[in-house]
């Protein structure tokens, strides 16, 4: 595998970290700032909105620029956000930082796998994207607790600029080792818009949004659920989640070595597991080793699905960032339609296994999304064996 494709898994680990560290320093921001604990919340939110809409909307306008080129601008202004937000002394001034951070993000994804798929052959695109994804998991298991400790000895400051000289470093080194790229061929705004009228497109988006608003239905209430329902202590709770965090890197790279030659069979049976282990986990997770077993099934699927997802986006449509950059915005709302949906099954008084019933009945939803397509290929094949036969008999 080309080092580069680990280069890029370095800049999406910095962006991904900066995106979810917020969630370690909120009383510090809260102080800081001067704004209640709810307001900082937000300020995940507007990243997330700027990948939502500002990344496609950027892409477009970096059509018909080499790719190399593109991805290096963006990690630029993702730096200047990130050091907006750093030297950030009012609440407005961070949400101008953090939506330009999160706008670069969404394009830095798409264009980052973009690259990675023009740089290995075809039959290893699923693997190298496990490699570049592999970068949004460390993120969440090292970048993240790695963050909230920092924070707490030097304060949150250092670490927004920790995080800034991080991505300017990927962008120095991915600058002097990326090949220089041409733009395939020009383009305009309506051709590129046109590969997105594509059924086959919109049905693999569908079936990420749900398998991630899955994940996240749940993965959002983990630590009240674990020490509500299943009775774990709450210092118990965080290696609980670095456990759930691990289990999601090693699923990454499982599925990336398998999704190459049996993408819908992973889609597939990964949501059926998905399925089984939050059904388990609502029903059994007052049981110790049940809530356990489920928190690993649950990572070894769920978000650990994004090479099979990727893949098979790229197979429907093509490899361009504005594919992938549209990909990335779909899951972000899954992921926070998820987590609202969980949140909306507690507050209706539903109870605190709500979310995992959330999270089991998208995952439901998920797996009929690919039984058509599987149906499909399986008829498919069915007729090119057929086929086969009458031809071996005229011979």
């Amino acid at each position: 595998m080309p080092v580069n494709v680990y280069l890029l898994a370095l800049s999406v680990f910095a962006l991904t970290t900066s995106e979810f560290m917020i969630a370690g320093m909120m009383p510090s921001l809260a102080h800081a700032l001067d704004v209640p604990i709810a307001s900082v919340g937000y300020l995940i939110s507007f990243y997330a909105a700027g990948m939502v809409v500002g990344g496609p909307v950027l892409m477009l306008c970096l059509l018909n620029v080499p790719r190399k080129r593109a991805l290096l601008a963006l990690l630029a202004v993702y730096t200047l956000g990130q050091s907006i937000a750093a030297a950030a002394m009012a609440y407005e001034i961070m949400v101008i930082g953090r939506i330009l951070s999160g706008v670069a993000a969404s394009g830095c994804f798409g264009l980052a796998l973009a690259l990675c798929a023009q740089m290995v052959p075809a039959n290893k695109i699923a693997r190298s994207a496990a490699i570049v994804i592999s970068g949004l998991m460390f993120a969440t298991v090292l970048g993240v607790p790695a963050a909230t400790a920092l924070e707490q000895l030097f304060g949150w400051r250092f670490v927004f600029w920790l995080v800034a000289a991080l991505t300017a470093a990927s962008g120095v080194v991915l600058a002097l080792s990326l090949p220089n790229s041409q733009v395939e061929a020009r383009t305009s705004v309506s051709a590129e818009l046109a590969s997105l009228r594509n059924a086959s497109l919109w049905a693999a988006y569908a079936t990420s949004a749900l398998i991630i608003g899955a994940t996240f239905a749940a993965f959002s209430y983990f630590a009240p659920i674990l020490m509500n329902i299943s009775g774990y202590h709450a210092s118990t709770v965080p290696l609980l989640l670095m456990l759930y965090g691990a289990s999601t890197v090693v699923g990454n790279f499982i599925v990336g070595r398998l999704a190459d030659r049996h993408t819908m069979r992973v889609l597939f049976w990964g949501q059926v597991i998905l399925t089984g282990a939050l059904v388990a986990f609502a029903v059994f997770g007052q049981m110790h080793v049940v809530a356990l077993g489920a928190l690993i099934l649950i990572g070894l699927t769920g978000v650990s699905l994004n090479p099979a997802m990727v893949t098979r986006v790229i197979r429907s449509a093509n490899a361009r960032p504005l594919v992938n950059t549209v990909h990335a915005s779909v899951i972000n709302i899954g992921l926070f339609a998820g987590s609202a949906l969980g949140g909306l099954g507690m507050s209706l008084d539903l109870g605190m296994r709500a979310p995992l019933w959330v999270g089991a009945g998208l995952a439901v939803v998920g797996v009929a999304s690919v039984v058509p397509v599987m149906l499909r290929s399986s008829a498919d094949a069915s007729r090119v064996k057929v086929t086969g036969a009458l031809q071996s008999e005229n011979v």
